[in-house]
């Protein structure tokens, strides 16, 4: 992943957990190789947060 292009044509899904009034929403791009891009749904043209994929296993494990 070395291109904005990248990042805007991912496949961004809402996660399960966020709030159903759309507030609290966070968003994750799959199908990058090795990074998982993290974004707030409700400023889809900010900032993202890019961790590798080992780091994202870590933090989903670690939140169960």
């Amino acid at each position: 992943m070395n291109s904005v292009y990248e990042l805007r044509t991912a496949p961004w899904r809402t996660s399960s957990y966020s709030n159903a009034e759309g507030g609290e929403c966070v968003e994750v791009a799959d199908g990058l190789p090795d990074v998982v891009p993290v974004r707030d749904s409700k400023n889809p043209d900010g900032p993202v947060v890019v961790v590798s994929a080992g780091a994202w296993r870590a933090f989903i494990g670690g939140i169960r």
